[in-house]
């Protein structure tokens, strides 16, 4: 899956995730992954989309006024029977340094690195 990571950045408030969300599938783009965390009063929402989806869906959400901080291409690697422990190992093993890590539809491990083309090597 070619992939992208959307840094959104929301109030911390009920109903926060509610609204990306619903943004996105008024836009037709299907949020393929999602990590949320709060801190400062603020909800930071990593939302992982379609390459193709990511001009639609931050046009999209910047109309809202929901603020996209940053993109990023990121790796999107299947977990196999050795878990996320094996991806991770060869990720060290290869020196990748791993800024950003979460799972997506319970199979699949989200990467971000700034060292992609080793990464991607080291999980070949």
């Amino acid at each position: 899956m070619n992939a992208t990571d959307l840094t959104v950045v929301l109030r911390d408030e009920p109903g926060g995730l509610a609204r990306v969300s619903e943004v996105a599938v008024a836009a037709g783009v299907h949020l393929r992954g999602l990590a949320a965390f709060t801190g400062d009063e603020h909800g930071f929402v990593h939302a992982l989309v379609d390459n193709g989806d990511v001009a639609k869906v931050t046009d999209a959400l910047r109309r809202a006024k929901i603020k996209v901080a940053d993109t990023r291409d990121v790796l999107v690697v299947p977990v196999g029977t050795g878990g996320l422990a094996d991806v991770m190992i060869a990720l060290a093993e290869a020196n990748v340094n791993v800024d950003l890590a979460y799972t997506a539809n319970g199979d699949k491990v989200v990467i971000a690195t700034d060292d992609v083309y080793n990464a991607r090597d080291a999980l070949s």
